[in-house]
C-alpha cells in the first residue's frame, strides 16, 4: 500500500511539473521584439485598426501592445475566430522571424472583451 501511495504521488508530482513547465507566458509586441529569433512564445495585444488583411490563404495583421504604441506584424494561416477583428485583444502562439512574428497554425484566440470593462457602479473587473 505504501508502494502503491508513494507511487501515485510521484505521477501526481510529475504531472504537476510538466503542466507547468511546458506553460508559456504570453508576451506583449515591445517584449516580442526583443525575443531571439526561432523561440517558441505566445504574443498578446490589441489589432491595429486598419491593419488586417490577406496575402493568398494568410492573414495579415499588427498587434500592438494594450497600454502602448509598439507594434508587431503578425502573418497568421488557420482557423480565424468570429469575434477577430479591428481593436479586439488577441493571443497567438508562434516565433519572431525578420522582425515579423509567424504564428502558428488554428493558435489564435480572441479575448472577450467584456473580462476587461467596467462592471455597472463603476467597478473594474
Amino acid at each position: 500500500m505504501i508502494v502503491a501511495l508513494s507511487a501515485a504521488l510521484l505521477l501526481a508530482g510529475a504531472l504537476v511539473w510538466t503542466s507547468f513547465g511546458s506553460a508559456t507566458e504570453a508576451t506583449t509586441p515591445s517584449q516580442a521584439l526583443r525575443t531571439p529569433p526561432g523561440r517558441s512564445i505566445q504574443i498578446t495585444g490589441k489589432v491595429v485598426p486598419g491593419s488586417i488583411g490577406h496575402e493568398g490563404r494568410a492573414l495579415r495583421f499588427r498587434v500592438r501592445d494594450r497600454n502602448g504604441t509598439t507594434s508587431v506584424p503578425v502573418v497568421y494561416s488557420g482557423a480565424v475566430p468570429d469575434p477577430f477583428r479591428d481593436g479586439r485583444e488577441v493571443i497567438v502562439s508562434g516565433t519572431m522571424r525578420d522582425g515579423t512574428f509567424v504564428g502558428q497554425r488554428d493558435s489564435l484566440v480572441t479575448k472577450c472583451p467584456s473580462k476587461f470593462q467596467s462592471k455597472p457602479g463603476g467597478k473594474t473587473l
